[in-house]
C-alpha cells in the first residue's frame, strides 16, 4: 500500500454483543479510527482543524459485514484512498482478524468487514462544503489506488 500504514485495534469486551461477537456499531468505531489515521496522515490532523477551522466529513458510507469478529482479536485496517478532486474524497478501509501486530492481512485471509465512504471538506465556522486546499488534495491524491472489486455497489433487494 503506498504510504498509508495499517490501522490496528483490538477487540474489546465491550465491544462484544448479546450474539457473541462484535456488535455492528462497533466495527463503524474502528472504521472511523482508520478514518482519523488516514486525516492525521494526509495533514487534516488536529493543528489544521484549529487553524482553518475546516475538517472532513464523513456523508456517505456503505459498510459489508463479512465475518464475526471474536473477543480479543487483533484486527487491522486497510485503507485505499479511491479519489480525491474539489471538495470530496473517497475511500474504502478493509477490515481483518489477523494473528499478530505485524501479519500483513491480505497474506492469509479474508476481510471481516468493508466500507467505502464519501466525504467532504468542511468549513466549519460557515457550515459548508469548501474545496481542499491543494496541499492535502496532492498529499490524497498521491495515495489514490485502483478500487477493490467490491467498491461503487450498491444494496439491492434479494
Amino acid at each position: 500500500m503506498p504510504g498509508l500504514p495499517l490501522f490496528r485495534d483490538t477487540v474489546r469486551p465491550e465491544w462484544i454483543d448479546y450474539n457473541g461477537h462484535m456488535s455492528e456499531a462497533f466495527y463503524v468505531l474502528v472504521f472511523g479510527y482508520a478514518t482519523d489515521a488516514l486525516m492525521e496522515r494526509t495533514g487534516l490532523d488536529a493543528a489544521y482543524r484549529k487553524g482553518t477551522g475546516c475538517s472532513m466529513y464523513t456523508v456517505e458510507a456503505h459498510v459489508r459485514y463479512l465475518r464475526d469478529a471474536p473477543e480479543g482479536a487483533q484486527l487491522a485496517v486497510r485503507t485505499r484512498v479511491l479519489g480525491a478532486a474539489g471538495k470530496k474524497a473517497r475511500f474504502t478501509h478493509e477490515m481483518y482478524v489477523v494473528k499478530g501486530p505485524r501479519t500483513d492481512p491480505e497474506a492469509d485471509t479474508c476481510p471481516v468487514a468493508t466500507t467505502e465512504l464519501l466525504a467532504l471538506h468542511v468549513d466549519q465556522e460557515a457550515g459548508r462544503a469548501t474545496p481542499f486546499p491543494d496541499a492535502v488534495r496532492e498529499r490524497l491524491s498521491a495515495l489514490m489506488e485502483e478500487p477493490p472489486s467490491w467498491a461503487g455497489r450498491s444494496i439491492t433487494a434479494p
